[in-house]
């Protein structure tokens, strides 16, 4: 696992030195401002400043799955996503479940032996839908990848194991048709963000457990991983000021689990962080910034499955908040965050 606590310091010091040479922010701060995003990588502070952000609750959770897209200060230079189709289709579901929505984007039609990933959405496991974001899809041509991206059953409608079994559906879908998709079977990868990556984590455990399909690699952005953080285990302080706040985590955990978060007992599966046995899982890519609520528990997770044995490359990113990457996707933090999971990917699953 790579983690070397004076890399990491010195990693803070040059941030703040080469912001400050870049003369970011833009946008003039109020004082009040200035103390509000005094630990943040001020190269992010301008995206940030424009996110709306909201507290899921019970009573806004409509509002919450409908809120528009922020704006960014500062924009990626992306391909047009019209040169870069998806396909929506449906896939079956597992038997006794219904049918499962995906999306779909084909790095290389008719090419045999290539990669392919399961990539599964975030959202705090109560919103979001299927997505395959235009630099994912630019990756994958390049590589050659199949992404399949799944639209599984949200909470608090759907409790788990719902979600689960729609995504073990998809990854099933993958291997069952690898032949057909021209995928390898020792080259498919689960991966997602946030709620995505607490996904991600659950189902390449059920696929240790059930012994059905390898899973190559699990890409694990900034993931969900632990009910106690924010409600049995304080947050650190510091973490979850910005966009995943301790109050929605526990209104999270608790629309998936249905039962309050925490307690002394959860579903087998649901919940990462309390697996008692590491081994066996699949190498990883897992990252979070030490101003994410889950900093404390994705390092801990990390940890356990460096301890088993398993490679980890762990990313720990000064000064950054959840979901940094895709608020202030020009920062060069960002920049460097992403080309890292990738080229991790590429190297797990080939083209």
């Amino acid at each position: 696992m790579r983690i070397d606590r004076r890399e990491w310091i010195k990693g803070v010091a040059a941030t703040a030195i080469a912001a400050g040479a870049a003369g970011w922010p833009l946008l003039a701060a109020t004082s009040a401002e200035a103390d509000r995003f005094a630990g943040v990588d001020p190269e992010m502070i301008d995206d940030l400043r424009l996110v709306k952000e909201m507290i899921v609750t019970a009573d806004n959770l409509q509002a919450f799955r409908n809120r528009p897209p922020s704006a960014h200060a500062h924009l990626l230079p992306e391909p047009d996503p019209a040169t870069l189709p998806v396909t929506p289709q449906t896939i079956p579901g597992l038997p006794g479940q219904p049918p499962v929505k995906v999306v779909t984007f084909d790095g290389a039609p008719g090419r045999k032996g290539r990669g392919a990933l399961v990539w599964i959405h975030g959202g705090g496991f109560v919103s979001g839908a299927a997505g395959i974001g235009v630099g994912l899809r630019a990756a994958a041509k390049e590589q050659g990848w199949l992404i399949v991206s799944v639209d599984y059953r949200l909470a608090p409608e759907a409790r788990f194991p719902a979600s689960l079994d729609d995504n073990y559906a998809a990854l099933k879908w993958v291997h069952d048709n690898a032949d057909r998709l021209g995928v390898d079977r020792a080259k498919i990868a689960v991966g997602g963000s946030s709620a995505g990556g607490g996904h991600s984590a659950m189902l390449a455990i059920a696929a240790r457990d059930r012994r059905e399909i390898p899973v190559a690699f699990q890409v694990l952005i900034y993931p969900m991983l632990d009910d106690r953080t924010a409600s049995t285990r304080p947050a650190r302080p510091g973490t979850g000021q910005f966009i995943w706040t301790p109050e929605a985590n526990r209104f999270g955990w608790r629309s998936l689990l249905g039962q309050a978060p925490g307690g002394a007992t959860v579903p087998a599966g649901s919940v990462p962080a309390r697996l008692t046995d590491v081994r066996g899982l699949p190498p990883a890519f897992i990252g979070v910034g030490t101003l994410d609520l889950f900093y404390d528990e994705d390092i801990a997770y990390a940890t356990r499955l460096a301890g088993a044995g398993i490679a980890v490359d762990l990313a720990v990113v000064p000064a950054a908040f959840h979901a940094f990457d895709g608020v202030a996707p020009t920062a060069r933090a960002s920049r460097a965050f992403t080309a890292r999971w990738m080229k991790d990917l590429a190297a797990a699953i080939g083209g």
